[in-house]
């Protein structure tokens, strides 16, 4: 079954085709990155603008590049809910031209269950049911994964993202935007121990997260340093912050997979690409004899083809939509709403 799936919950356009949930036949990006980095953080005006520049586009390289002639098109699929709502919308309504066009079935698509997806695409031999961390700029969440569409959140967040958190240190750092990626490259020559920062435990609730106590306790130290006029060893704290959040979506994302026993540990999403979470999970996993599935770092940010991945899963279990569905900027990952009324 090939499916054309589209993505554009944020600051990448992505139009991908797949066959079977698993096979990747191209995947086209376009980034927004330099349209946003002069602001320091994504304008959703531009974002969604840059989207409609961008999606007839893809899709006709996606089509050039992969050989797949439109009457071979078995479906359509599209990142629905949660993200920027200018955004989703640009490729809901391209999604259900395209369906309608082709004399298609219309699939959405919830985006953190595509980012769970990436890892069927990585890894042919993973099959639910296991747990998977789910990290990213918006989103922090710890998901039992039942079976390909049955799903339950056993933690996540109560505040701010682990991305969220990443991306506001490398700001008062001084580092740009996008900061995740080079707050990790600059953590790499630091000393994780030099300042101590806060971790967060929620009573009775031993799988929750808190990161904004950690992000203000960053911005305080470095506020503090600037009027004292003290030096701030900038690369120290980038690996203090990096351990910080990785020993608690680590801690917990081994404890939910102990606790429920599949002896299967996922981990997607753009913050799954950060050095310090891949280093300790793959040790963690290691010490308590779990099989870990990290998503390659290409599929760990936002893309298509993990839509087209979990596309595939959604369609075998009846998922369909038609000219009237809308996108959602919030929407649970284990109860999507698409269909209500």
């Amino acid at each position: 079954m090939v499916i054309l799936s589209v993505e554009s919950s944020c600051d990448e356009t992505a139009v991908a085709l797949t066959e079977n949930g698993r096979r990747v036949l191209v995947d086209e990006i376009s980034s927004q990155v330099d349209l946003h980095a002069v602001y320091g953080g994504v304008v959703p005006e531009l974002a969604s603008r840059s989207h409609i520049q961008a999606v007839s586009r893809l899709a006709e390289s996606a089509l050039a590049k992969s050989g797949i002639h439109r009457r071979d098109i078995d479906a359509v699929a599209v990142t629905a809910a949660p993200g920027l709502i200018g955004a989703l919308l640009v490729g809901v309504n391209f999604a259900k031209a395209a369906a309608l066009a082709l004399g298609v079935s219309l699939v959405p698509v919830h985006h953190i269950r595509g980012h769970i997806a990436a890892n069927y695409i990585a890894y042919p031999q993973l099959e639910p049911p296991f747990v998977c961390l789910v990290v990213s700029g918006g989103h922090s969440l710890i998901v039992d994964v039942r079976d390909y569409t049955d799903m339950r959140v056993l933690g996540s967040t109560r505040d701010d993202a682990a991305g969220e958190c990443f991306d506001k240190t490398a700001r008062v750092l001084g580092l740009g935007y996008p900061g995740g990626a080079k707050l990790d490259e600059l953590a790499l020559t630091g000393d994780p121990h030099k300042y101590e920062l806060p971790r967060s435990r929620i009573d009775g609730y031993p799988l929750d997260m808190s990161f904004s106590g950690l992000k203000t306790a960053v911005i305080n130290l470095v506020h503090t340093a600037e009027q004292r006029g003290e030096a701030i060893d900038k690369n120290s704290l980038a690996a203090c912050v990096c351990r910080a959040v990785s020993e608690t979506v680590v801690s917990r994302s081994v404890e939910a997979a102990l606790k429920l026993g599949y002896g299967r540990l996922a981990a997607a999403g753009g913050v799954a690409a950060n050095s310090f979470i891949r280093r300790d999970l793959t040790a963690a996993a290691g010490k308590h004899s779990l099989s870990l599935y990290l998503a390659p770092l290409r599929l760990c940010g936002d893309n298509a083809a993990m839509i087209g991945s979990q596309a595939y899963y959604e369609y075998l279990a009846g998922a369909r939509a038609d000219a009237s569905l809308n996108a959602y900027a919030s929407m649970p990952v284990d109860r999507p709403t698409f269909f209500d009324s």
